[in-house]
């Protein structure tokens, strides 16, 4: 008979084609894996894969294999999601993901307040661009800024995060604010779903002084005078090395949504967390849309 650990096995090769990857995924040394997947095939009498240039591409019985482990995989991650949906205390681990900036420049004072009113919670905080799947258990909660949330999540929508073109606070009061006479900083195409990514595409070359794969990294370089750039308002309005260029451009902006799964809402360890993080940005929204008045004495650009 065949473990879950085989199943397992066929399905990260089915998935990355090749068997290092494999085995990274896994956890595992490459000549584990191989040596795992021959003494399956003997087990099954049968190929499963075959190598091409490509990679190791699946048999029909490997195909079988591998749908037969995506349906065990889809089973088990339903049920422990129900059963962690239905603990009835508000304790336990919580995996809350969400980008760099959002957690330092908002979310980590909440999340003070957080563990003094429920001190049984602790959190796991996955922190980075990438959309993680929620109804695999990469993440319970997801703060993340996005026009298009997964189909198969529920949340709702606590702000909408306002962008506005930033330079260093020593900047001259006459900087300019146009394509061509000033050097621009921005974030990079892994973030090019972003419309402020799409936007930079219009500085000239030569005026490009650097792409930031993180809104902090971009951030830095503004306050560092490298460059001007488009930042989030609630990151640059609180930053007082930074200073606002510009109002808030429209088309930049983007949603705040706060995610779990439809299993999870309910759960006595889920249910706090989401409603405190609701609440607790809901009291900073004049920040994050934008409208918290510039210091006095530093000038907004036209």
């Amino acid at each position: 008979m065949l473990a879950w650990d085989d199943i397992r096995l066929i399905r990260a090769i089915a998935e990355t084609r090749n068997l290092p990857a494999a085995a990274q995924r896994l956890g595992i040394d490459h000549s584990t894996v191989f040596r795992r997947l021959r003494q399956v095939e003997a087990q099954l009498g049968t190929r499963l894969f075959e190598r091409h240039r490509s990679g190791y591409a699946l048999t029909p019985a490997g195909e079988e294999m591998a749908a037969l482990g995506a349906r065990m995989e889809q089973d088990i991650t339903g049920v422990t999601t129900r059963i962690l949906g239905q603990s009835i205390a508000p304790s336990g681990e919580v995996r809350l993901a969400t980008s760099d900036s959002l957690l330092a420049e908002l979310l980590l004072p909440m999340l003070v307040r957080l563990r003094a009113r429920h001190p049984g919670i602790q959190l796991d905080l996955v922190t980075g661009n990438a959309a993680l799947n929620l109804s695999r258990r990469d993440a319970d909660i997801a703060v993340r800024a996005t026009e298009q949330p997964p189909p198969t999540l529920v949340g709702r929508r606590v702000a909408r995060i306002a962008w506005a073109l930033y330079g260093a606070a020593g900047l001259g009061d006459q900087a300019p604010t146009d394509r061509v006479g000033v050097d621009w900083v921005g974030l990079g195409e892994n973030l090019a779903g972003l419309q402020v990514v799409q936007a930079l595409r219009e500085v000239p070359p030569q005026r490009l002084a650097g792409r930031f794969d993180t809104v902090l990294g971009l951030a830095g370089a503004v306050k560092a005078g490298l460059g001007i750039g488009h930042l989030p308002c609630f990151l640059g309005d609180a930053w007082p090395l930074l200073r606002r260029l510009s109002p808030p451009e429209p088309a930049f902006a983007s949603d705040l949504w706060l995610l779990t799964h439809p299993d999870l809402r309910q759960a006595p360890r889920i249910r706090p967390v989401m409603d405190l993080l609701a609440e607790e940005i809901a009291q900073q929204r004049p920040l994050i849309e934008g409208g918290r008045p510039q210091p006095e004495g530093v000038p907004v650009m036209k």
